[in-house]
């Protein structure tokens, strides 16, 4: 992009703002335009991977959340939402700028920083906080997802210039994660768009076939969807029915669904043309289920009615499938006007049409987020993005209380589901349930519109252990274990301690957990403070066994690697030498010429060494790798005076060398430190220590060595001195 081009590619950005910040009130149209330079002036010098100005980005961000309907706070947060994350903004500097609730959202969307990242081992618990810390922004404020809906969108727009394993790992996410959340805030032509992207990378193929399909039969296609629409609407007008009528093809990704997942043919799909009807009243939708019905021979079992018992995303409609001419089948939708602007914004619609969320609304759309993370508080890494997954994606039945209140549940849920789905002192009680009427067990599959009765009892004994299996919803499966880690300490430690030392038995590392340093280090990766606890974790279920074992595995082959090699080094400190030449080492060839060792980097036999000429001192020794001596060789009038050297074979000399050692201050560390020294025969020439004022010391010594196998030997053994962090070898400036 030439300089001429920038210009012209910066302009539209331009425009596009102002047009924005234009169609909301002055107020509101200065601080979108403040937002605009201050995100403008933080990413300037930045590209995308695209190659264009970075700025590009925040401000596609923005029109997608003006497009949602959303307020200028969340268009500000828009523009702002990568400033915090990529630039030397930070959250201070904002909520000062543009005030707390615009810095909220922008820290809502913003991921935590590599140096937050760093205390993670595994990439599912880098996803798990980010997740973890962008749900917890989201109950406290629901525009942080739209926001981050917005800013995936176009992220996934340009994501041909990612490479392509990247690709494949953002489509993977916004699949599993970021399309079922805007499916869940009912934001569905977002949803559609990542769900098409996202299946164009991970199966170009099936997508390609599917395009192609569509394709080819477009002008079928469309002459019957107007055919269709003319004739719904003369028929509308004859009985006097005001109403709009619209047609449109189903999304690549939803034919996808039915065609790959239900192992269709294209000419066994129903539904790939659906028409909307809509309609001024609620009256008005039911009369024109029944046109429709006169129209066109519906198909049996085809018909849902969503307005009754809306989704959960508050979604109201009717739908019904009927038999088109020709004998193509489709579907008809009918709704009201305000159940069309909710269908076309989903929660947006709230902030587009009604200034945001009031009261009773607020809480209901905030209560699902909630429950999602109450019910993952003590999950790890692996099972948190899996619930978070399974809550998100599941099919959807709606079953009654006795009262008449809808209880929305996942397919397959079951009665226990339903009892925990009341109150957790209901599923804790409960001894057993009733299907309309008739007593059921409690692992029978529950289907729309029953009437479930939970039966309940003072003396129960609480909910059995097998539930844990038989439950469907994640909620149902984290009160039992609450109840149990509550209840059942005591059982919890004794059978937890018994199945892992089963398992430890099986997996053949029974002996290598018994060492107390195997057992608090594995505390310490599982998140739990003692043994007594990890036994509970496990009896209750909330520490995966599968998980302990495979860690316990992990650091049992670490240690006996790392025995193994210390017991190498140890053999070959101890190999002896005859002399040859009096310094060590040859110079050239010579072997008893002046020499002495470079104090700034203190090599020792097993170290690639080099010789320089000094003025009356003989040859100076260095490292190869040393930086003085790379310093050095890069000054052209000195190239003479660095000569080959290396090391006297079977040579048996002592070497001085400095070693540093970070450490916890404590009393008795420096007499621990000289007393292995003494133990390993080793002379400790010099000695300085220093510490700051965290309660830390940094010792440096000055030790004389054999060799560096015998060196890496002393390494190794410092380092298990306790309160020590890190022991080595000091180099120039080190």
């Amino acid at each position: 992009m030439n300089e001429q081009e920038m210009r012209e590619y910066l302009e539209k950005l331009n425009q596009q703002i102002y047009a924005i910040a234009a169609s909301f009130p002055e107020e509101d149209e200065k601080n979108i335009l403040r937002a605009y330079d201050y995100a403008y002036k933080h990413h300037d010098g930045q590209l995308r991977k695209s190659g264009e100005p970075y700025i590009m980005h925040p401000v596609a961000v923005a029109v997608n959340i003006e497009q949602m309907g959303l307020d200028a706070e969340s268009i500000m947060a828009g523009l702002l939402h990568d400033t915090i994350e990529d630039t030397e903004a930070s959250y201070t500097e904002v909520a000062k700028e543009f005030g707390e609730a615009v810095a909220m959202l922008v820290d809502g969307v913003t991921k935590l920083t590599q140096m937050e990242h760093t205390s993670y081992s595994t990439k599912e618990e880098q996803q798990m906080e980010d997740l973890r810390k962008m749900f917890i922004a989201m109950a406290k404020d629901i525009r942080v997802i739209m926001i981050k809906l917005a800013d995936r969108l176009h992220n996934m727009r340009t994501i041909q210039f990612q490479r392509e394993q990247k690709q494949r790992d953002i489509s993977v996410e916004t699949m599993e994660i970021y399309a079922p959340l805007a499916h869940r805030l009912g934001i569905q032509n977002v949803k559609w768009e990542l769900e098409d992207r996202s299946l164009k990378i991970l199966d170009p193929v099936g997508y390609q076939e599917i395009s192609d399909y569509l394709e080819e039969q477009n002008h079928g296609f469309a002459d019957f969807l107007d055919q269709t629409k003319a004739r719904i609407i003369e028929k509308l007008d004859q009985v006097g029915i005001q109403c709009q009528v619209k047609a449109r093809l189903k999304s690549v990704y939803s034919i996808y669904r039915k065609l790959y997942g239900q192992n269709l043919r294209f000419s066994e799909l129903y539904d790939i043309c659906a028409t909307r009807v809509i309609v001024k009243s609620l009256a008005d939708c039911y009369n024109v289920l029944g046109l429709i019905h006169d129209l066109y021979k519906p198909v049996p079992g085809r018909f849902k009615d969503y307005i009754s018992t809306p989704k959960p995303n508050g979604y109201q409609s009717l739908h019904t499938v009927v038999i088109g001419t020709e004998g193509i089948p489709f579907e008809v939708q009918i709704r009201t006007e305000e159940m069309d602007t909710q269908a076309e914004y989903g929660i947006a619609a709230h902030w587009k049409y009604k200034n945001g969320l009031k009261g009773s609304q607020k809480e209901a759309t905030f209560a699902w987020v909630r429950q999602l993370i109450e019910s993952q508080q003590d999950s790890d890494a692996t099972d948190f993005i899996k619930n978070v997954k399974t809550d998100l994606f599941a099919d959807e039945v709606y079953v009654f209380t006795p009262r008449g209140d809808v209880i929305n549940l996942p397919k397959g849920a079951t009665p226990i589901d339903f009892a925990y789905a009341i109150h957790s002192a209901v599923g804790n009680r409960m001894t057993g349930a009733k299907v309309n009427g008739r007593i059921v067990p409690i692992d029978c599959e529950l289907h729309s519109g029953e009437i479930v009765d939970v039966i309940t009892s003072k003396n129960s004994t609480g909910p059995k252990r097998d539930w844990m299996q038989i439950v469907k919803t994640n909620g149902a499966r984290t009160k039992i274990k609450q109840w149990f880690k509550k209840e059942r300490r005591e059982e919890n430690i004794e059978q937890g301690k018994s199945v892992l030392e089963r398992e430890l038995r099986a997996n053949l590392v029974f002996d290598a957990f018994q060492a107390v340093e195997m057992q608090e280090l594995i505390c310490s990766r599982m998140n739990v403070p003692n043994l007594e606890e990890l036994y509970a974790g496990i009896g209750y279920g909330g520490v995966a066994l599968s998980r302990v074992i495979a860690k316990v595995k992990d650091e049992a082959a670490r240690i006996k690697a790392a025995e193994a090699k210390e017991a190498k080094l140890a053999a070959q400190a101890q190999k002896p030498r005859k002399s040859i030449a009096n310094s060590g080492v040859i110079v050239e060839g010579l072997d008893n010429c002046m020499v002495k060792f470079a104090k700034c980097c203190t090599p020792v036999p097993g170290d690639s060494i080099i010789g320089f000429v000094t003025r009356g001192f003989g040859v100076s020794v260095h490292r190869q790798d040393c930086a003085n001596a790379k310093a050095s060789a890069r000054n052209p009038g000195e190239d003479g005076r660095w000569l080959r050297t290396e090391w006297a074979e079977d040579e048996k000399h002592q070497y001085n060398t400095g070693i540093k050692i970070a450490a916890n201050n404590r009393v008795g560390l420096l007499s621990d430190v000289l007393s292995q020294l003494s133990n390993m025969k080793i002379n400790v020439s010099e000695l300085n220590a220093r510490e700051d004022d965290e309660g830390r010391c940094t010792l440096y010594l000055t030790i004389t060595v054999y060799d560096q196998g015998q060196l890496e030997f002393v390494i190794n053994r410092l380092a298990r001195v306790s309160g020590v962090s890190e022991v080595k070898r000091i180099v120039a400036g080190g």
